[in-house]
């Protein structure tokens, strides 16, 4: 949003007429921070979504601070964001702020054809609260409102807040952004131009509605969950929408590759005329950066609650991260259902403080929560017996043993049986039919096709070798405990992390990695992962942290790309020797050299 010139042409706005007193107002927001220098103010985002603040769309600024006391800050903000409010004629926008370890978020609601100018509705409010806190001269508050007033008039767009208006009355979701409009999703989905919308009175309402949807989050599982959940709708008969950290796909069609966890992902997806059912994975950042991308989703889950991602925008606890994770169930229907985790604490304890109508899974069907649903007539899944098992709350009405669940690896998986039980909620509560829940359990497979970077195994020279995307302690240990029961001569391992990552998350990783019992550790770069860390210094780390659990530094190597050690330790495998090769970046150019071996 510093960029005045994009966001100018963005708008409509043409230079030379309004562009000088704008550019004046954003210049003007630069305090002379020297005078406060222990506040830092990141630029201010639109919220287009329900989100991890609230549900309503508008803009919110994260201010970080060493000593300064939140309560002053808010007490100014509060003061000065509602006379802005007021001044533009939003009477009917509201305030909201969230204290968090070393800072506040400060937000506005606001009209959802207005959220450009709802940062700059922002910026002018922390300019009034940046000026009390250090004494610096403001600008006039009428020449302000003056510049706001035009940029608003500029971004309005009435013929859209009738549209939703309208939706609301019918029942039938919504998808906004910059170039398009869209009603209902999918199948019943139609959609314009946003420079080009109709009136509610010329659209054909009968034809327009919404379909399924299923919201899949959590720190570890989210992945394969939402492929799960789509390969059992494909055995349901049914064009199934899926949209991932990989993938925005439809049926077998690729749509694009890439991170689509966001809400550009869902909108894409439930746009796509095909559609009959959308499971879409929906991250942390997509979440606080814009929000949610529907509010018309019929079952949400979360997978668990673990760390990873923290310290950034202002979440810095488990409790927190929980917080962001349970914003799913603002975009839930009336009637719609949560799926949790029974055995996660946190989730547990998050539970607690909503309404939501809650399904729990379980590993073990003597849970107390599994026991309580049973009693109040709640819907459940756990494992008993080696069987998966769903019930109704009534009765145990679906079951399938783990052995003919592919991706369970005979039940060593647990994160995998964690998933499965998760999917079997989920597809229940989108009104799948049992045959299909368990023609799709069964007919999915842990592989490079089914879900690839997911616990995937080759055979490579009478060798096992599995690759997995898993690169935080969670999700580590939990594929080195799934692998810790199969036999093998001689284990490898290829480790790697992000440079983001703290020196004791690249620790913690390696001591979850060391859970594997390897005999070679291969520590590898990558280079496109650096974030502001130096070549071969993370590796370093993962040797120290390595060699301070006792491993022997001569069985640690190094590697400069995923692909060379993933080769390096094929190059030194043998029948009866197992590996596991955690890959992060370069996961095609492993397959293909697992792949070359099959040919």
């Amino acid at each position: 949003m510093s960029d005045w010139p994009e966001i100018a042409l963005k708008m409509g706005i043409e230079p030379g007429t309004h562009i000088d007193r704008i550019a004046r107002l954003e210049a003007a927001l630069d305090i002379r921070w020297a005078e406060i220098d222990r506040v830092h103010v990141d630029h201010p985002r639109r919220l287009t979504g329900p989100g991890h603040l609230w549900i309503h769309p508008g803009a919110v600024t994260d201010v970080f601070f060493d000593d300064l006391d939140p309560d002053v800050l808010i007490a100014l903000w509060n003061k000065h964001a509602r006379k802005v409010l007021d001044a533009v004629g939003w009477h009917d926008q509201g305030l909201i702020h969230r204290v968090f370890q070393g800072g506040v978020s400060l937000a506005i609601s606001a009209p959802m054809d207005q959220l450009y100018s709802a940062t700059f509705v922002v910026k002018t409010a922390w300019h009034y609260c940046a000026a009390a806190l250090s004494d610096t001269a403001s600008l006039p508050f009428e020449d302000m409102i003056h510049d706001l007033k035009r940029v608003m008039a500029q971004e309005a767009n009435p013929a859209l807040i009738a549209l939703i208006e309208a939706a609301s009355i019918h029942g039938v979701d919504i998808l906004c952004d910059d170039e398009n409009v869209s009603l209902g999703h999918g199948i019943g989905s139609r959609t314009w131009p946003a420079d080009d919308l109709p009136t509610p009175a010329q659209v054909g309402w009968s034809d327009i509605n919404d379909v399924p949807v299923a919201l899949v989050t959590g720190t570890n599982g989210k992945t394969t969950t939402t492929r799960l959940c789509a390969a059992i709708a494909t055995a349901a008969e049914k064009i199934a929408g899926l949209t991932s950290t990989d993938v925005v796909q439809v049926g077998g069609d690729i749509l694009d590759r890439g991170d689509y966890s966001g809400p550009g992902g869902g909108r894409m997806m439930l746009r796509d005329t095909r559609v009959e059912l959308g499971c879409l994975e929906v991250a942390r950042g997509g979440i606080l950066r814009r929000g949610l991308p529907t509010r018309r989703a019929r079952v949400a889950v979360v997978t668990n609650i673990a760390a990873d991602h923290l310290d950034e925008y202002g979440i810095t606890t488990l409790a927190e991260l929980a917080e962001v994770k349970f914003a799913v169930a603002r975009a839930l229907v009336s009637d719609g259902v949560l799926v949790l985790n029974a055995n996660d604490p946190i989730a547990v304890e998050e539970a607690a403080k909503i309404a939501t109508p809650v399904w729990w899974f379980s590993h073990d069907p003597a849970a107390p929560l599994i026991r309580q649903a049973q009693g109040r007539g709640t819907p459940c899944s756990y494992i008993k017996n080696g069987v998966l098992t769903f019930h109704d709350g009534v009765a145990e009405t679906f079951t399938i043993a783990v052995a003919d669940v592919p991706v369970t690896l005979q039940g060593a998986a647990r994160h995998n049986v964690q998933n499965v039980l998760a999917a079997i909620c989920v597809c229940t509560a989108l009104g799948i039919s049992d045959h299909a829940i368990r023609a799709g359990l069964s007919g999915f497979v842990s592989d490079h096709k089914d879900n690839p970077g997911r616990f995937n195994e080759f055979q490579y020279k009478g060798a096992r070798v599995f690759v997995d995307f898993a690169h935080n302690t969670h999700s580590i240990a939990a594929i080195s405990d799934a692998l810790s029961s199969i036999p093998s001569n001689r284990r490898f391992i290829m480790l790697s992390q992000p440079g983001d990552h703290s020196d004791q998350d690249i620790a913690d990783v390696t001591h979850a990695a060391l859970q594997f019992r390897p005999d070679i550790i291969v520590a590898a770069e990558i280079e496109d992962y650096l974030r502001g860390r130096d070549l071969g210094e993370t590796t370093s780390l993962i040797k120290a942290s390595a060699i301070a659990g006792n491993t022997d530094p001569e069985s640690i190597l190094s590697a400069d790309s995923a692909a060379s050690g993933a080769k390096m330790i094929l190059d030194l495998l043998q029948p009866g020797d197992l590996a596991l090769l955690l890959v992060l970046s370069d996961r095609q150019a492993v397959f293909d050299l697992l792949m070359e071996h099959l040919r």
